[in-house]
């Protein structure tokens, strides 16, 4: 049925209707419907010229192309990824599968093979994977240690200029915190700010959750604070991925923004131990990221891989943080790839509908699901500050359509049949082999 589906796409031109196609709620916008039990709205969508001219309750449209009750997303939004390592599992594997294991390995490799060649054959793989899968738009973080940093930038600087118009890509730098407090933190943000970056760090900040800080640690975050606010750079930061009960860098950068007013967006991802830490403790938290605006993003597929991780036990909890409580507090939160077949994540492949899926599976976002789509669009296009991931009137027809109807059939399986539309017409794009990348590896297979 999607081989005549995509026939008749094909043939439709630049103005037709897409009829009959269920959309979840939360990624619509003046949709004259309402949603089912399942949150999902259905509706006739009319394309123009490559933008979506109009919705109406399905059974308007007397002609066009009909999805026969199947779903219709905005293509998705990949708000936290790691391109520069990604697929690099062949010649440097995890041989342990936990966090520290994955340091070292990645360590090793990037002092051993990252020249310019081979970070952009790697990511440039990577991006036409999530392109085939219909993604529009990736946030990646970039290893950034001086001198190699300025490699890495350069790189990637090209490759978003070389894939605009197909994935709009930003760049976020990663180094731990402390590299930015001495001279090494003014070039590094200035290297960032030139490159129309995000400024960005890891923070794993452990103790008792009562006990006092590091006296060093808050003018480390103030300091790196007033690099961002000198360049006006938005923020996007690692905190907290461990299981560990005494990390708190999740409310000491709220407080920071806070008592600062950062003015710029704040993304922070993982923020895995508030899990397990005291009730009392994570809600105060939780309340401080409300009041200071900060987005969430959360990495449930590698969060489970690598958390709780111990030879011979079985991990006792998901690794992941408490989303259902952030979106409660009005938190604008999401779900994303973050590592591909790399050490830290030995898996994946840039497709967001793997990653909804198993998030819905590890998170329980259903049983209602209402709302919950938006993690993998909307809400993700508001933390990178991009006007994607929602069907309305004027929005690009960038879109991916699947035959699965409810969401128990489009959570049940990969739907790798799915269609996508760029600018309402059919892409013809394919994920590349794997094998395009044994050059890599001097015939190393993972």
């Amino acid at each position: 049925m999607m081989q005549a589906l995509r026939a008749a796409l094909r043939e439709a031109g630049a103005r037709f209707w897409l009829r009959d196609a269920r959309v979840p709620a939360s990624l619509a916008e003046g949709a004259p419907a309402r949603p089912d039990a399942q949150d999902l709205l259905r509706l006739d969508v009319r394309i123009e010229e490559g933008r979506i001219a109009a919705l109406a309750p399905a059974g308007s449209a007397e002609e066009g192309v009909s999805l026969e009750g199947g779903q219709l997303w905005p293509g998705f939004v990949d708000a936290h990824t790691h391109l520069d390592k990604g697929h690099i599992w062949p010649r440097m594997a995890n041989a342990t599968g936990d966090f520290a294991g994955a340091l070292e390995a990645v360590t090793r490799d990037r002092g051993a093979a990252w020249t310019a060649e081979d970070i952009a054959a790697r990511a440039d793989f990577a991006l036409r994977c999530a392109l085939a899968h219909g993604t529009v738009a990736v946030r990646t973080h970039l290893d950034s240690y001086l001198p190699h940093a300025h490699t890495t930038w350069r790189v990637f600087r090209e490759l978003r200029a070389a894939w605009a118009g197909r994935i709009a890509i930003q760049m976020v730098s990663i180094a731990p915190l402390d590299r930015f407090a001495g001279p090494q933190g003014e070039e590094l943000a200035d290297l960032v700010a030139e490159s129309g970056g995000v400024l960005g760090m890891v923070t794993r900040l452990s103790g008792g959750v009562h006990d006092t800080l590091p006296p060093d640690y808050v003018p480390m975050l103030e300091r790196f604070f007033a690099l961002a606010e000198a360049r006006g750079l938005d923020l996007d930061l690692h905190v907290d991925e461990s299981g560990e009960q005494g990390a708190r860098g999740l409310r000491e950068i709220a407080l920071v923004a806070l008592r600062r007013r950062f003015r710029g967006r704040i993304q922070v991802g993982h923020c895995c131990s508030l899990a397990v830490q005291p009730e009392a403790f994570a809600r105060e938290t939780i309340a401080r990221v409300a009041e200071a605006g900060l987005d969430v993003v959360s990495l449930p597929m590698c969060n489970m891989y690598l958390q709780d991780r111990a030879p011979g036990r079985t991990p006792r909890w998901r690794g992941v943080t408490l989303l259902h409580e952030m979106r409660a507090a009005g938190i604008n939160v999401s779900v994303a790839s973050d590592n591909t077949r790399d050490p830290f994540y030995a898996y994946g492949d840039l497709d967001m509908v793997e990653v909804f899926r198993e998030a819905t599976r590890i998170l329980h976002l259903d049983h209602p699901p209402a709302g919950w789509a938006a993690a993998a669009g909307r809400n993700p296009a508001r933390a990178m500050g991009i006007g994607a991931g929602v069907i309305r009137p004027g929005a690009a027809a960038d879109l991916v359509l699947f035959r699965a109807r409810g969401m128990t059939e489009w959570l049940a399986r990969p739907q790798a049949d799915r269609i996508v539309l760029r600018a309402g017409r059919v892409l013809d794009a394919t994920p590349p082999d794997h094998r395009e990348l044994d050059p890599l590896f001097a015939g190393a297979v993972g």
